[in-house]
């Protein structure tokens, strides 16, 4: 019953104002009077199809794809000629993502056909249960149709699928990068305590001489802010164009901000000075006599 897709498109109209060498290649979609309730139309021009006026079964109701496509600055009460029937324009309504979210929406005219087509698209009460909703939609199909297949398909669950792929390549990401961060504070962790180790007779000596234990933890800090900083400067724009390549695959994108780079950068940061400031803290504390004695 979702039905919520381009299934056809079709060539053979013409209208005034029309390029003569222009492909006028439409995605058309037979709608009934309650379609443009049931999604939720936002109309920027015109009205909607009513069963008040016979003559909407000849009318058409565009996106503003179609609108724009078509060189109308006011498409309303245009005439469209489509094969050997005439048309006229009552509506244009904004553009409405129904097929690829990778591709631009297509110029789309809406329409009643002369006859009923093959899906039904209801739209349940968010207030009521979707397993009750489906069992009365069920018995008014089967009261109608006794033979006929009771079939449906959720819209949020078919556009989903849609971007099935991108989920997938996420949770992957995610593992990797969990991973990743992982095996770096193990190794960072073994540095720190390598570089304190190799400097416990300094540490011992700066702290006989009155070195505070701030001031210890800041020089055994210091070197790997400072790699962390370069290392951030340095990473940040091949992120950032990496992830701008990606995101220019699809249509309908988010914008890059400078601030996810710097949450990162502080993120990666705050981790370094909390992983380093255990071994340092740790050896600033060591009695001095004792790392004096160690050599």
């Amino acid at each position: 019953m979702s039905g919520f897709d381009v299934w056809s498109n079709n060539t053979g109209f013409t209208w005034a104002g029309k390029s003569p060498g222009l492909q006028a290649d439409f995605a058309t979609v037979g709608v009934s009077h309650d379609f443009g309730k049931t999604v939720g139309w936002q109309f920027v021009d015109g009205r909607d199809f009513s069963r008040a006026f016979a003559s909407d079964s000849s009318g058409f109701v565009l996106n503003e794809t179609a609108a724009r496509f078509m060189g109308l600055k006011h498409p309303v009460g245009e005439t469209v000629q489509w094969n050997d029937r005439r048309f006229k324009v009552i509506g244009v309504v904004k553009d409405m993502l129904m097929s690829s979210p990778y591709e631009p929406v297509k110029q789309t005219i809406y329409f009643i056909p002369r006859r009923a087509g093959n899906f039904v698209t209801i739209r349940i009460n968010p207030g009521s249960s979707a397993n009750a909703a489906l069992t009365a939609i069920e018995a008014v199909v089967k009261k109608y149709s006794p033979t006929a297949p009771f079939n449906y398909d959720f819209v949020d669950a078919e556009f989903a699928l849609k971007f099935a792929a991108e989920e997938r390549i996420g949770k992957l990401a995610s593992f990797i990068t969990a991973l990743a961060i992982f095996i770096s504070c193990l190794g960072l962790f073994g540095l720190a305590s390598f570089i304190a180790e190799q400097r416990t007779k300094e540490i011992g000596i700066r702290k006989v001489l009155g070195a505070s234990v701030a001031n210890l933890w800041g020089l055994l800090s210091k070197d790997f802010v400072v790699l962390v900083i370069i290392s951030g400067l340095i990473s940040a724009p091949i992120a950032y164009y990496f992830l701008d390549e990606w995101l220019q695959k699809y249509e309908y994108r988010t914008e890059l901000s400078g601030w996810i780079f710097i949450a990162a950068g502080l993120g990666a940061l705050g981790l370094t000075v909390l992983k380093v400031s255990y071994q340092a803290i740790k050896a600033a504390l060591m009695n001095p006599v004792a790392s004096l004695r160690s050599e």
